[in-house]
């Protein structure tokens, strides 16, 4: 066995393990609106459902698998108790993306980074 394939083997641990991850997180199915900025340009949708790890939405548009998206989701100023809607600022990465229902893929995206906005 060559150092380059125990190498590979080792990345792809590491990407099964980081996905496992995303997956054993507890979800919750919470509406809420996503702004979306990625390569295919910007658009807005709202989330099916969020854990710690991540987001599944559903969008019209293609989200090749380990693509970069920048987000925003907004917390609405009701439920956490603010004066305006509270918005948190995500980069992640697709890890998975399901057949179109109704012409709409469900994307699900790992968050890497998120900061909260302050006004």
């Amino acid at each position: 066995m060559s150092n380059e394939s125990v190498n590979s083997s080792g990345a792809a641990k590491a990407v099964r393990s980081r996905y496992s991850e995303v997956q054993g997180a507890a979800r919750f199915p919470v509406k809420l609106p996503i702004h979306l900025k990625s390569q295919t340009g910007e658009s807005d949708t709202e989330s099916d459902n969020i854990s710690a790890n991540g987001v599944l939405f559903h969008h019209d548009v293609d989200m090749p698998i380990g693509s970069t998206v920048d987000f925003t989701i907004s917390l609405p100023a009701e439920v956490v108790g603010a004066e305006a809607d509270v918005k948190v600022e995500c980069r992640g990465r697709v890890v998975r993306a399901d057949d179109a229902q109704d012409g709409r893929r469900g994307v699900a995206v790992v968050i890497d980074e998120y900061r909260f906005e302050r006004r």
